[in-house]
């Protein structure tokens, strides 16, 4: 399946997103799981900063480097080449890569870029929509990341869901909208509820919305592929599906998990939403 398909592309994802077609996504860390799940038919593989806690152990992602980021890029990167691999790489810009200046987040992102990624991500509204519109006005795609963001998880009170007061919710849909405008391809909404994250998805002019924790109404799905393994150190969140507990094995869960959100069966809002 992942080998036969073209290349995914950002035209081809907001092709997806004006179709209907739910847009799969999922982590890896390294070049052989980024080859399976490429060829289970996942769209886009994210190398996400969550590898700080699945892989280094760490309590939070705020400890990620970009030299961290930039080796398990190329990791994923070449997997995909030799597996043959087509799907869209997206790779996170880590805390303290990019907060500092316009100029040090088109360095990071340039870097990223280089090892491999094909777009780059990072968190929050406001101030970062400026950023983003740079990025994107010197061709770097560019993938927003609003509601819980982990890097500033300790300012947002824990884990914990965001918008569900009247005015918190405002600000995230206003924040989506500027992202939007800034020309972000793609934005994940977090732990946000599914009645607010299916508004900010009818509302976008471009933006593909990939929820997580946000419900049914988002353009696509992500998960952490360990989490959707049923592999956790800490306690698993309400918004993770074990695939692997149904599946004979990887391969099997990988392509559960696309066909599932593929077909609209997950996130089941009754039981991974807000």
């Amino acid at each position: 399946m992942g080998r036969k398909r073209k290349p995914v592309t950002t035209r081809q994802i907001a092709d997806m997103r004006a179709n209907g077609e739910k847009i799969a996504v999922l982590t890896a860390y390294d070049a052989t799981f980024a080859a399976a799940a490429d060829f289970a038919g996942v769209d886009c593989i994210m190398v996400g900063d969550s590898l700080g806690m699945v892989c280094q152990g760490r309590s939070s992602t705020v400890g990620v480097s970009l030299e961290s980021m930039l080796y398990h890029t190329q990791c994923v990167a070449q997997g995909l080449v030799r597996a043959e691999g087509s799907a869209l790489l997206i790779a996170d810009l880590p805390f303290g890569s990019y907060q500092h200046s316009r100029d040090q987040a088109i360095g990071s992102a340039i870097q990223l870029m280089q090892a491999g990624a094909q777009m780059v991500k990072l968190e929050g509204g406001g101030w970062t929509t400026d950023v983003v519109a740079f990025l994107v006005e010197r061709g770097i795609p560019v993938c927003g990341h609003l509601g819980l963001t982990p890097q500033t998880v300790s300012a947002q009170g824990g884990y914990r869901v965001q918008g569900r007061e009247e005015a918190a919710a405002e600000r995230i849909r206003t924040e989506a909208a500027a992202l939007d405008a800034a020309g972000a391809a793609m934005m994940v909404l977090e732990m946000i509820p599914a009645r607010l994250a299916a508004t900010i998805s009818g509302e976008m002019k471009s933006c593909a919305t990939i929820g997580i924790g946000a419900g049914n109404g988002t353009a696509g799905q992500v998960l952490v592929m360990h989490d959707m393994l049923g592999l956790n150190l800490g306690r698993m969140a309400k918004f993770v599906r074990n695939f692997l507990r149904e599946a004979d094995d990887v391969h099997a869960a990988f392509a559960a998990y696309v066909a599932a959100v593929k077909d609209g069966s997950f996130p089941d809002n009754r039981q991974h939403a807000w």
